[in-house]
């Protein structure tokens, strides 16, 4: 028997309501709680929160977001975002498209990470991808000159899309170059994910691009 889900926030609830998005002043939304809130910084589809709760925990003095199209791992993660000391977290239950769509202004955003999503491995499938020249070009729009896209995956084809994508933004531009991508990241955290997937062999790659 699969456990209750609790739905109780123990503190104050971090989540924001999709539908205020476009209208949501981040900075004015941080500074009842930040000094100076500065760039943001996003990530997108945080999963299980470890990787969101690190980089938060890290810099408690920056703005953070995360983006998840999971409706019960928001939930949790907003549980346990109360339940810690942090205060620079939003939450937003959305997928990244809407998100990046409706809840980003220009030059608004320092740090975009976007950790092993979904490879869609069926080709029919690869139009649900998240990592897509739209994305791009709308992330790129929203980050501040220097600002990095971050990327990781496990799937090798879902790899090589992901670095043809990159290369062909052409507001990007490569920091690991010559390097297309680097199987080792020092001081990067990993994720959960990471670590079950390096147990099992499997190659992982990481991408950042700067905005040009």
């Amino acid at each position: 028997m699969s456990r209750r889900l609790k739905t109780d926030i123990p503190g104050t609830d971090y989540r924001i309501d999709a539908e205020r998005l476009p209208d949501l002043d981040w900075e004015q939304e941080f500074a009842k709680d930040l000094r100076a809130p500065g760039p943001l910084v996003l990530e997108l589809g945080f999963g299980r929160g470890e990787f969101l709760m690190h980089l938060a925990g890290e810099a408690s003095e920056r703005a953070h977001i995360g983006v998840e199209v999971s409706r019960k791992r928001v939930l949790k993660m907003a549980r346990r975002v109360a339940r810690s000391e942090l205060c620079n977290v939003r939450l937003v239950h959305a997928s990244a498209e809407h998100f990046a769509a409706t809840g980003l202004r220009a030059a608004s955003v320092e740090q975009v990470w976007i950790n092993f999503s979904d490879p869609w491995p069926k080709k029919r499938h690869h139009p649900r991808r998240l990592v897509q020249p739209a994305l791009l070009e709308r992330l790129c729009w929203a980050l501040l000159p220097g600002g990095t896209v971050e990327i990781a995956t496990d799937d090798v084809p879902y790899a090589e899309h992901i670095d043809a994508t990159l290369r062909a933004e052409a507001h990007l531009e490569n920091v690991f170059a010559p390097d297309p991508w680097r199987s080792e990241v020092p001081g990067r955290p990993p994720t959960a994910y990471e670590l079950e997937w390096r147990a099992l062999g499997r190659p992982i790659h990481f991408w950042r691009y700067a905005k040009r």
